[in-house]
């Protein structure tokens, strides 16, 4: 009898050993992944607004520590085991979407750690060249483009053994014309200026075959900006090329945004692509349309804004065509005013007068518009600001922030910044603990349009639209910006 029982206790005793030992690995499990969801919210600023965030940790160390007690104490087991399963799994999903959105930030920031040139050599459509190993000497402007040129003729030499000798021109659209002419020429071109040759030749890629091409990366070095008080200025770059957000490009829309987190106040600011500006770094602090500070890198453009309106630009966001198309579509739609009537020309749209509810498509016609509004490119600047502020008053709502995940994974491979995520996060946490919206309002400066009269560093002879900019305008726009900045 003595035996029995005995031979009963120990049976009872290997069963609650497994027991406790599954206990206690669901236990570990949880402290870990509570440990990892803690470090990441306070990371990254998740769920930081009304002391969520404080309540949300103390949560999670009081289950910690009765999981830890009834554990070890062998106490309530099939509760404690409940009660770890449930919380393990709770933890185990928070966990997994505060990684998702802090690896889209991370990869957000890590595009805009670097640029992508694509550099070719091509001859004339038409050319009995076929081959890059047919090629003896090519066009390029040297002198204007000269970093990226050596870089594409010694990676050519290297990869390819060959060394074609360079014939220097004055720009690429000397080389341009004068490949067509004589066809069995062949020329550097880079992609950057691209777009700046489709301003004097229509489709001109159709004229041209590509014999070789080199894509070269080069590490951006616009780094972010410490913000000291509670306002600052984001330089928001829409690009004109579809594809890759790293690319560099002209860059069509240039606003800046400036916020004041105190007063709930943003200013757009619109300066217009044709704007006659300084450009510094490549564009050689020499006059041109702002539009062309694009192609010397997003840093530039930066740099080319903050000397034109005596600011700091604390951080940029840079978006390509695919990311706005996606943006409008993942926001649901956006409604604007339209205050005058116009076909587009892309997607032949009818804009009557009034409100207009866009999807991503008619967006787009709505901000490339310009031939056909009455102000011409100051115009379309306008219907940018719009689009723009109505974007912001839906990113801002409770709805949208819900849907920040799914909004932030649909754009993160089309958009690039090197905001760090702790900071949207702090934006985001502000319109939650408030309650209360952002007052967006607008300007953009002015000038005096004129064709050929004045040159361009980046196009030297060709006759260009430029803007000479209205200097009472941008001093307006100077104070106006830092008045939002000062909380007034």
């Amino acid at each position: 009898m003595t035996k029995r029982r005995s031979q009963k206790a120990g049976a009872k005793r290997r069963s609650w050993g497994l027991a406790d030992g599954l206990r206690g690995l669901f236990l570990l499990a949880y402290l870990l992944l509570a440990a990892l969801v803690i470090q990441l919210m306070y990371q990254n600023n998740f769920l930081a607004f009304r002391g969520l965030n404080h309540l949300l940790s103390g949560v999670l160390l009081v289950i910690a520590l009765v999981s830890l007690y009834l554990t070890v104490k062998r106490r309530a087991p099939k509760v404690t085991m409940s009660l770890l399963l449930v919380m393990t799994c709770f933890v185990g999903a928070l966990f997994a979407g505060f990684h998702s959105v802090a690896s889209i930030g991370k990869n957000m920031n890590k595009t805009a750690s670097y640029s992508e040139i694509k550099m070719s050599i091509v001859v004339a459509k038409d050319s009995s060249l076929s081959s890059i190993d047919q090629v003896t000497s090519v066009l390029a402007p040297v002198s204007t483009d000269k970093s990226n040129i050596k870089s594409l003729m010694t990676h050519l030499a290297k990869e390819k053994n060959l060394n074609p000798s360079l014939a220097e021109v004055t720009s690429y659209q000397t080389a341009y014309e004068s490949v067509l002419a004589n066809t069995d020429q062949a020329m550097v071109l880079n992609s950057s200026y691209s777009s700046v040759l489709e301003l004097s030749y229509d489709k001109y890629t159709d004229k041209l075959k590509t014999l070789y091409t080199y894509t070269i990366k080069v590490k951006n070095t616009n780094t972010a900006t410490a913000v000291e008080g509670d306002a600052f200025n984001i330089y928001i770059s829409g690009i004109d090329t579809f594809g890759s957000i790293s690319s560099v490009s002209r860059s069509d829309v240039n606003i800046i945004l400036t916020v004041n987190t105190k007063t709930h106040k943003v200013l757009l600011t619109t300066t217009p692509r044709d704007y006659y500006v300084t450009i510094p770094d490549g564009g050689a602090n020499q006059k041109d349309k702002l539009t062309h500070a694009g192609i010397y890198g997003v840093e530039t453009s930066e740099k080319t804004l903050e000397q034109l309106y005596g600011i700091t630009i604390n951080y940029y966001a840079r978006m390509n065509f695919t990311s706005f198309l996606k943006l409008i579509d993942l926001v649901g739609g956006i409604t604007v005013y339209n205050d005058q009537e116009f076909t587009s020309e892309y997607g032949n749209y009818h804009f009557a007068v009034g409100n207009v509810t866009l999807d991503s498509d008619q967006a787009l016609a709505f901000v490339r518009e310009r031939h056909g509004l009455a102000g011409g490119d100051n115009d379309r600047g306008k219907n940018q600001e719009k689009v723009i502020s109505a974007l912001i008053h839906q990113l801002s709502s409770l709805k949208s922030i819900s849907n920040y995940q799914s909004i932030a994974n649909g754009i993160q491979d089309s958009i690039q910044t090197n905001m760090p995520m702790a900071t949207l996060m702090t934006l985001a946490n502000d319109q939650l603990d408030s309650g209360k919206g952002y007052t967006v309002s607008s300007q953009a400066v002015t000038g005096t349009g004129s064709t050929g009269e004045l040159p361009s560093y980046a196009m030297p002879g060709a006759s260009l639209y430029m803007m000479a900019p209205d200097q009472a305008s941008v001093d307006q726009a100077k104070a106006n910006i830092q008045a939002v900045m000062e909380g007034k």
